[in-house]
């Protein structure tokens, strides 16, 4: 997931708790009306800042929207108060598009953003101690990916045939009496000082000044089962063909954009180049696993 940083915007935003109650002038695909795209992102998302220069460039408007809750850019595209958004990996799009029976669809990758566990207590991982205590994100779509994470780090095991939602009930070994604790996206790397260890997304580790490198143990972005994790753009499903919207997606693959995405994220996002029709096969096979 890309990371929240921003509680008041400093863009012209949809306020959150009245969000979806608005009525924008304007609003909507340059192509069916409208004269502006508006993206949603989560919080101070700068690479969207500098593709919004470079489609000014080409004459399209791009106007960026942050969000500080997780779970309102997509209420917002669906919705029809924003025509894109750019904030979620594909787990957590297909969470969303089951609980809302909403068809938001992905159009183009963005990135993968590792996630690591981390410590102010440990230099490794032998360092933790028995019955450590470790902050987890407790939200469905990332407690599965941290409790995998843990599983790769040999700190405990998950019963055989563990999809990506695991929660604590699909742990079969805990042979170091870990304390899992789980808590908001972000707020675990405000509980470091708290905890013996937390599993941080290292894009929230940037922002809250913890350095990527420090991690005890990170999964891998350019992994095969690291890819259901791979941010997306993404739109409704009748305004996927939409040309803005086409060149928008090229525009993001674009140097200055990319250039800016390395620097903001010190370098931990990797950028990853599916097609749309990968993006859709993958969504379509993390949702059956979701409905079961």
């Amino acid at each position: 997931m890309r990371t929240m940083k921003r509680t008041l915007p400093r863009r012209t935003a949809l306020v959150a708790a009245a969000l979806l109650a608005l009525t924008l002038s304007g609003c909507g695909p340059s192509g069916s009306g409208g004269d502006t795209v508006r993206v949603g992102v989560s919080g101070d998302s700068t690479d969207w800042d500098v593709l919004a220069e470079e489609a000014a460039k080409q004459g399209l408007k791009v106007e960026v929207v942050p969000f500080d809750d997780y779970s309102l850019p997509n209420k917002a595209l669906a919705a029809g108060d924003i025509d894109l958004n750019a904030f979620q990996h594909l787990v957590f799009l297909a969470q969303s598009n089951t609980e809302n029976g909403t068809d938001i669809t992905p159009l183009a990758a963005t990135d993968v953003v590792p996630l690591g566990l981390y410590s102010q207590r440990a230099k490794k991982l032998a360092d933790l101690p028995d019955g450590a205590r470790i902050a987890h994100p407790n939200d469905p779509a990332n407690e599965g990916r941290a409790l995998r994470l843990l599983a790769k780090a040999g700190l405990i095991t998950l019963k055989p045939g563990t999809g990506l939602y695991a929660t604590a009930d699909d742990i079969a070994g805990n042979p170091r009496h870990l304390k899992l604790t789980p808590v908001n996206a972000q707020q675990t790397p405000r509980l470091l000082k708290d905890v013996d260890a937390s599993v941080i997304n290292d894009g929230v580790a940037t922002l809250a000044g913890v350095k990527a490198d420090t991690a005890l143990f990170k999964d891998d972005p350019r992994g095969a089962d690291v890819r259901p994790y791979v941010n997306v753009i993404a739109s409704r499903a009748k305004d996927q063909d939409n040309p803005d919207f086409a060149k928008i997606v090229k525009l993001y693959a674009s140097k200055p954009v990319q250039d800016e995405a390395r620097r903001t994220s010190n370098g931990t996002a990797v950028h990853i180049d599916l097609s749309r029709a990968e993006l859709t096969r993958e969504l379509d096979r993390v949702t059956r696993q979701l409905k079961g």
